[in-house]
């Protein structure tokens, strides 16, 4: 019987393994960059998120030896001339060990630099980039993304991230407004995990 393949999801944070974890329904062992505390966290200095989801991807493959899925995601937002992109997660310059801090004061930032920009032009999109490697190359990668607006104060309670800012117009609500299942039916990452599935379900099967 051939064994179950153990696949590092390269985060720790635990929102998005979850999201990961449900979506990628497949014959693998999941484990997360929180089972491995010793390896050197990589640098995320791409200029794009297809770069940085790579770099990890690569990056910690080598490190601990097993196949490696990485994203990088975020948010785009075209009056901020594509700002936050790949510095969503830093982008209010200060990064707390309390998550949820760090996004309130991320929205904050995004939203004062909006203020006064009509609906029509407060367009944004949410990008995710995922690359699966092994210690010798890289394996798969794809991307996707989910269009909608920002809104002018945060709604709802649940995901992470900008999530409580981003509208989706076609639900009429924001992305902190839906459950983890509508989420996941329509999200970035969803997306590009739903196109990552059938050639990892391919690899596998060939061990």
């Amino acid at each position: 019987m051939k064994s179950q393949r153990r696949l590092v999801v390269a985060t720790t944070n635990p929102g998005k393994i979850a999201e990961i974890r449900a979506m990628l329904d497949l014959d693998v062992e999941c484990t997360s960059l929180s089972d491995f505390p010793r390896i050197q966290k990589i640098k995320e200095d791409g200029a794009t998120f297809a770069e940085n989801a790579r770099k990890k991807a690569v990056g910690y493959a080598k490190a601990t030896g097993l196949w490696t899925l990485a994203d990088d995601s975020g948010l785009v937002v075209d009056a901020l001339s594509g700002a936050p992109g790949v510095n969503s997660a830093r982008f209010s310059g200060q990064r707390s060990s309390d998550r949820r801090l760090t996004d309130i004061r991320n929205m904050e930032k995004l939203l004062k630099l909006l203020e006064g920009v009509p609906e029509q032009k407060r367009t944004a999109r949410f990008v995710c980039c995922l690359c699966l490697a092994s210690e010798e190359k890289v394996l798969i990668e794809t991307e996707a993304v989910l269009e909608g607006l920002i809104t002018e104060r945060p709604r709802g309670e649940n995901g992470f991230g900008y999530d409580p800012i981003f509208f989706v117009p076609g639900l009429q609500k924001t992305v902190a407004e839906l459950s983890s299942a509508e989420k996941n039916a329509i999200s970035h990452r969803g997306n590009a995990i739903r196109q990552l599935r059938p050639p990892l379900q391919e690899l596998l099967q060939k061990g």
